[in-house]
């Protein structure tokens, strides 16, 4: 079973998860997306918009709240308005099939 836990931070964290997390133990999938939110961060660098990283984690269930935490960590969640990070409920892996 896998889970989906999705960042959506400040755009300077994103790099910093993708770099620390994508050799991680549990981490099957990591992707760094770039996007701009109005009503998130209080850092608006385009008027009313702040830029955003949108990291997207595919991770095996048995891990899903180690790499949670560490992401939580490393976005400095606790401690900052920087951002929120989700995760989905277990899901099914999917086996794509290969065409020959």
């Amino acid at each position: 079973m896998t889970v989906e836990i999705i960042a959506l931070v400040e755009k300077n964290y994103g790099q910093k998860v993708l770099e620390e997390m994508k050799s991680s133990p549990g981490v099957l999938q990591i992707l760094n997306a770039a996007g701009r939110s109005n009503d998130l961060f209080e850092d608006k660098q385009f008027g009313t918009f702040g830029e955003a990283a949108i990291v997207t984690i595919v991770a095996d269930d048995k891990q899903k709240d180690k790499i949670f935490n560490e992401v939580y960590n490393l976005c400095d969640l606790k401690n900052n308005n920087n951002g929120i990070v989700l995760m989905t409920k277990p899901q099914l892996k999917l086996k794509t099939s290969s065409k020959k």
